[in-house]
């Protein structure tokens, strides 16, 4: 069903998938959905409210198509609208997957709300598909959706899921109390542990760790063609108001950008990697962990955030990628996103205590050995020069790690405050032309 959209083309329907709390099964709907979709003949285009890097990349090989992420808190409007305009082009359904709970964001605005998933459900128009899960409960769950029908203007709950049934009884009993508020149900989900996708502490394993996940997702499919309504799915779709457009310029960090791809370093938003693209930037990427070094006619070296901590070991043996990181350094810059940022310090002390020797470009300390919660959104005004921007160009972004800082000496890179406005002592850090933080980049 996939129809060549000229610019004049209407935009697709679309459907956001929500759910009052984390765990409720958004994932898993999601995925199912959109391999079912796809199945079916359908194209589908994917996106993920909030700053999350790991379910877009199941997204692409569920959907086989790029998933962006959309955030209301730390993205221009302009930016979103051009994203949501472009990426569905080609397209004849949108599914955007939800964060946490539906209304759950931060207390300060950003830039058009609070992060939260309701914030695309008014600016867009799409109807809502709430996940419930209904396991210990069951007409109780009809107070729960019928809270969500009239929580907020702008929103329209279109149906429900229920999730994690126990038997056709509780269906019936579920059932019955959402259809007499007037809310559909189109699908229940019956408890399926065989389904669920493995984690460790950043969320589910990376879609490219994943073992056997082409027919992971085919399960998830069949489970869901098994258990949803998926033509009802789609009529309940709407095209929204999304305006076409064009997004907002993000100025790539050099015109040929090498950059680190692989278990350890895989967290880089494909937004920007698109916005860098269309700028006329060249991405060359290479794999530190197979001791892989950076294109040498780069102008710059890029090392994203990912999965250094549990790599340790085999980065510290990387000699060949330390050795040129460090010569690339001395004449162009370098530039490292949480995980990369630990990569380029000197040591780093994994879960078991055990230190391990980086690249050494910066004067960083970090350890596992003792976690530490770091998580929120980000925004960073620059006080130094680098490939980020100059001084008083702010950026947004967001921090998520474990990492205990144990030094760090280098020169500030920014001025940094939490969605609170409250100062934080963590802002990166400067030497000579290598630069790195624990900030991931959103938008600037």
């Amino acid at each position: 069903m996939d129809r060549n959209m000229t610019d004049a083309s209407p935009p697709p329907p679309g459907l956001i998938i929500g759910a009052p709390r984390s765990g409720s099964g958004k994932t898993t709907v999601t995925l199912g959905l959109l391999r079912a979709l796809k199945r079916h003949g359908h194209a589908v285009q994917p996106f993920k409210c909030g700053p999350d890097y790991i379910d877009p990349a199941f997204h692409v090989v569920a959907a086989g198509r790029a998933s962006y992420n959309v955030d209301s808190w730390a993205m221009r409007w302009p930016r979103v609208a051009g994203l949501l305009s472009e990426a569905s082009r080609g397209a004849d359904i949108v599914i955007a997957e939800g964060l946490m709970g539906f209304y759950d964001g931060v207390v300060q605005p950003g830039h058009w709300g609070n992060g939260a998933s309701s914030d695309l459900a008014a600016a867009t128009g799409w109807p809502v598909i709430l996940v419930l899960d209904v396991s210990g409960q069951s007409q109780t769950a009809a107070a729960v959706a019928r809270g969500f029908q009239n929580f907020r203007d702008g929103v329209e709950i279109a149906g429900v899921i229920l999730n994690r049934v126990g038997s056709a009884r509780h269906i019936r009993f579920v059932s019955e109390a959402l259809t007499a508020i007037g809310m559909p149900v189109v699908g229940a989900l019956p408890r399926e542990a065989n389904l669920v996708l493995p984690e460790r502490h950043l969320g589910l394993v990376q879609a490219e760790e994943t073992v056997e996940l082409e027919s992971r997702l085919d399960a998830l499919a069949d489970f869901i063609d098994a258990n949803v309504d998926v033509t009802r799915i789609v009529q309940l779709a709407k095209p929204g108001s999304v305006a076409a457009g064009t997004p907002a310029n993000i100025r790539p960090p050099g015109q040929r950008i090498a950059l680190a791809r692989d278990a350890a370093f895989s967290f880089v938003y494909p937004h920007l990697l698109s916005a860098w693209r269309t700028a006329g930037s060249e991405i060359a990427t290479f794999s530190p962990l197979a001791d892989e070094v950076p294109d040498l006619n780069a102008d710059v070296v890029w090392l994203p955030g990912g999965y250094p901590e549990l790599h340790a070991g085999r980065l510290a043996a990387a000699h060949r990628f330390k050795s040129a990181i460090r010569k690339f350094a001395q004449t162009r810059p370098v530039h490292g996103e949480c995980g990369g940022y630990m990569a380029l310090g000197t040591g780093l002390v994994d879960a078991s205590g055990e230190r391990h020797e980086m690249i050494g470009l910066l004067g960083l300390e970090t350890s596992f050995a003792t976690r530490k919660l770091n998580l929120g959104y980000r925004k960073a005004e620059l006080v130094e020069p680098c490939v980020l921007g100059s001084p008083g160009d702010t950026l947004t972004g967001h921090e998520f790690h474990y990492a205990s800082v144990i030094s760090s000496p280098d020169t500030p890179l920014f001025h940094l405050r939490d969605s609170d406005g409250n100062a934080l002592a963590q802002r990166g850090g400067r030497r000579g032309l290598t630069t790195g933080s624990f900030l991931h980049l959103i938008d600037l």
